[in-house]
């Protein structure tokens, strides 16, 4: 019988997932599941198996954080008190009541809608943009401050994230009808793909996300973690916030939308930059 042998890609996966937070006793009971010996897996995990470690990327030296020490029931984010109702460490998540108002969110709505296209992807070989069947929506963009609602939003996202207007990209408005989705995706850039420098050098890595939901559809439509087995309800005004401290899996960041089963869902989407975004 041949000798079990640990991978490079095995040992990749170890130090992620010892990274982000999984207990040594996890890892054997998956790595005994997946049928290597107690013997190799307890060596692996001691870190006693040969081969380097691939070396891992910095994390960032900061990223966007509400101000929750204490855990407070709601905070203060600008001209408007946000309800925490859900928090998270590993991955850092957040799910706000009350972001925005409903008036808000119908105003950013009628001011969206007839800007709509079918929404695209970044294409990771030239940069650019593609139309991907995994997203079915449509979709616009405003550019940072183009309206006083936007620039209204955005100072409040500010404040309630504790990170410059200026690091964030534009709102994104998305609306999903009957039977669209967004299928499970991350929202960082690979800086190992050939198309990703001109993506990058517009503002740097993408540290966070925040999904405002714009209208509770009647079915359907929740955002998806596979990786929490967690699924966020789209009720109107209400947002999910998560960041991600590195480009990798490792961060159990991966997320989607679930397809709509009644109704349309309108959501606005803002990501926030390592720098200046341009």
């Amino acid at each position: 019988m041949n000798p079990q042998v640990l991978t490079p890609e095995l040992r990749q996966w170890l130090v992620e997932q010892t990274q982000a937070g999984c207990r040594h006793e996890e890892l054997l009971a998956s790595m005994r599941a997946s049928g290597w010996s107690d013997e190799v897996a307890r060596a692996a995990l001691q870190g006693r198996a040969q081969g380097p470690v691939p070396p891992q990327p910095p994390p960032a030296l900061r990223l966007p954080e509400p101000a929750l020490s204490g855990s407070p029931s709601s905070v203060l984010a600008g001209d408007r008190r946000v309800q925490v109702l859900l928090t998270l460490q590993r991955p850092r998540l957040v799910v706000f009541g009350g972001l925005l108002a409903d008036d808000e969110c119908d105003l950013l709505v009628a001011a969206a809608a007839p800007r709509m296209a079918r929404s695209e992807t970044v294409v990771i070989q030239s940069g650019g943009n593609e139309i991907n069947p995994a997203r079915t929506s449509e979709g616009m963009f405003f550019g940072r401050g183009e309206i006083p609602l936007c620039a209204r939003i955005e100072a409040r996202i500010a404040a309630l994230l504790q990170w410059p207007v200026r690091n964030g990209e534009g709102l994104q408005v998305l609306h999903y009808r009957p039977g669209a989705e967004y299928k499970p995706h991350h929202d960082y850039f690979d800086p190992a793909e050939p198309g990703m420098g001109a993506v990058l050098a517009r503002g740097g890595q993408r540290l966070a996300t925040l999904v405002i939901y714009l209208n509770t559809p009647e079915r359907g439509g929740a955002t998806t973690f596979p990786d929490l087995a967690l699924e966020v309800s789209p009720i109107k005004g209400n947002a999910v916030f998560f960041s991600y401290d590195r480009p990798q899996a490792s961060t159990r960041t991966l997320h989607g939308g679930a397809p709509v089963l009644a109704g349309d869902k309108w959501v606005a989407t803002k990501w926030l930059r390592e720098g200046e975004f341009n």
